[in-house]
């Protein structure tokens, strides 16, 4: 079977989904727990269960509590611990958002974070799509030394924010990724990637046949 030519992404919450996704076609999983909040950090008993079943990438979600994206003093030293007890167990990266009160990167925080990585690339979640100008908060992320980000490019999905994300993915250019998510669907996921010329995607599904679906979609040769 060809390999797709577009990197899909799926966010999962246990080993069994985990292994779900990985044989549907996943190439690399977002793994948090409490999704439908948004994710926090998943304990390190499920940390270590994915690992043990997966062999594709897996990066882990970095946030202490659900809610907004503010970190007091204390939160931002418990982030920095969590990456600590995440950082050598075998994932391939973190992925974690901090914004100051009017809604823009947390640029300081954020580079503290990454540097708490140690070099485990860094992935800043969909916190992005709150700030006030998108360009700007690209440019932000590169100076902190963020890796990828996911974005709907702002919109309710990401078939809505194709015009944005198309706009991103220029102004990153080979600096940053852009990883269109929200939304991602069998039905659009071709669009999305024709439109904003991405070449990762994320997305969360619920049965195995629709990751398989969003994954056979993105093997199409058209893509």
């Amino acid at each position: 079977m060809p390999e797709p030519r577009v990197i899909l992404e799926a966010v999962v919450e246990t080993a069994d989904a985990a292994a779900a996704a990985e044989e549907a076609g996943a190439a690399r999983l977002e793994l948090c727990v409490n999704v439908r909040e948004g994710g926090i950090t998943p304990p390190p008993r499920v940390i270590d269960a994915v690992v043990s079943r997966v062999s594709i990438p897996i990066i882990v979600m970095i946030r202490p509590r659900a809610g907004d994206f503010l970190h007091t003093a204390d939160e931002v030293s418990m982030a920095l611990r969590q990456i600590d007890d995440v950082r050598d167990r075998g994932v391939a990266g973190l992925v974690l958002g901090v914004l100051r009160r009017d809604h823009s990167v947390d640029v300081e925080v954020t580079r503290r974070l990454v540097g708490q990585g140690r070099g485990l690339p860094v992935t800043f979640h969909r916190a992005f799509d709150a700030a006030p100008d998108l360009l700007v908060a690209l440019d932000a992320l590169i100076a902190a030394g963020v890796t990828r980000v996911l974005t709907s490019g702002g919109a309710p999905s990401a078939g809505e924010g194709i015009a944005a994300l198309a706009k991103l993915v220029t102004r990153a250019g080979d600096r940053l990724t852009v990883m269109p998510g929200g939304g991602v669907r069998a039905h659009n996921v071709a669009e999305i990637v024709a439109g904003t010329g991405a070449r990762e995607v994320h997305a969360r599904f619920e049965t195995r046949d629709q990751m398989r679906a969003i994954a056979d979609r993105l093997r199409d040769g058209n893509l």
